[in-house]
């Protein structure tokens, strides 16, 4: 079988496949449209990360395939209905990374909380900046707020409960009985009543309808005042524009987005002087540990569908 790695996967995995298939692995396959379609016709199995769109023209030249493996959750990049249709087994990474995205989140909310861990330039350089960087808040005793409580989210609880944090939940897949709280330590309250009491709101919703733009100007406003908000979930959830307004105002206190309406983020002057502000190249579930156990739990799905 001809196997097809359009994005970067661990080389310990691919030469697991190597071992049993064809497989042709090349990360930069994704930014060279002409090859990624003639080379996906004679593709048995795709396998992608999530800058590489399964849907139009690349989902027409998969003419073979019978398996897309994705080296992560989010499936908004591939077209499940037109992939069920063509009768193509969609497998996800599953809870592969959601240790790496609950202490990216925990991470984060501790550095915006305190606010101190920025002034390195200013105290080599001589400068003593010890009363403006004395008011940091500690994260025990906050309320963690989290709206989607899959299986990240309910690390992220369990994570942010160890370090003594209250932790609030909404998702609105799950009824307010769903055993998931009780056993994560969360408690369920509704989403406009999450948003008010949460001093870190995080997100770890998919992008659908129902969540595209969920966090506009008016429910940034909503939110508890120095409140921290962190997306690791999906670009198109959060509007930047209301985001970069509410932080120069000072209205909210700070924000660690890891995704981005479109990626690779445009130069955004919008962002530009921002207090309090962490950008990064949605990478939140991307480390050493989790490539690894994402890219042998897909190498081996895959080999299981193909046996």
């Amino acid at each position: 079988m001809r196997i097809l790695i359009t994005e970067f996967m661990d080389k310990r995995a691919v030469a697991r496949l190597q071992a049993a298939h064809d497989v042709l692995y090349d990360p930069q396959l994704v930014d060279d449209a002409p090859r990624l379609a003639a080379e996906a016709a004679g593709a048995d199995v795709i396998i992608v990360r999530n800058r590489t769109q399964v849907r139009g023209a690349l989902l027409a030249a998969l003419t073979r395939c019978s398996v897309v493996g994705r080296l992560g959750v989010g499936l908004d990049n591939i077209d499940l209905p037109a992939c069920q249709a063509r009768g193509m087994r969609v497998i996800p990474a599953t809870g592969a990374n959601a240790l790496s995205v609950a202490e990216y989140v925990i991470a984060t909310a501790m550095l915006l909380l305190r606010g101190t861990y920025v002034s390195t330039t200013a105290v080599a350089g001589g400068q003593w900046p010890r009363n403006a960087l004395s008011n940091g808040r500690e994260i025990a005793g906050k309320t963690l707020g989290l709206i989607g409580f899959g299986s990240i989210g309910q690390l992220t609880a369990r994570m942010g409960r160890a370090l003594g944090m209250t932790v609030v939940a909404f998702d609105a897949m799950m009824d307010d009985d769903h055993p998931a709280f009780s056993q994560g330590g969360a408690r369920f309250v509704g989403l406009d009543e999450l948003v008010a009491m949460s001093d870190v709101v995080s997100l770890h919703v998919p992008l659908v309808d129902s969540t595209r733009g969920l966090f506009g100007a008016a429910r940034i406003a909503a939110m508890k005042p120095g409140a921290v908000l962190i997306n690791t979930a999906r670009g198109g959830i959060i509007d930047e524009l209301a985001l970069a307004a509410a932080l120069r105002s000072g209205a909210l206190g700070g924000a660690a987005i890891d995704v981005f309406g479109t990626e690779p983020l445009p130069a955004s002057p919008h962002f530009d002087g921002c207090p309090n502000l962490i950008l990064t190249p949605h990478v939140a579930g991307v480390t050493a540990e989790a490539n690894e156990r994402v890219s042998f739990l897909i190498a081996d799905a895959v080999l299981e569908a193909l046996a």
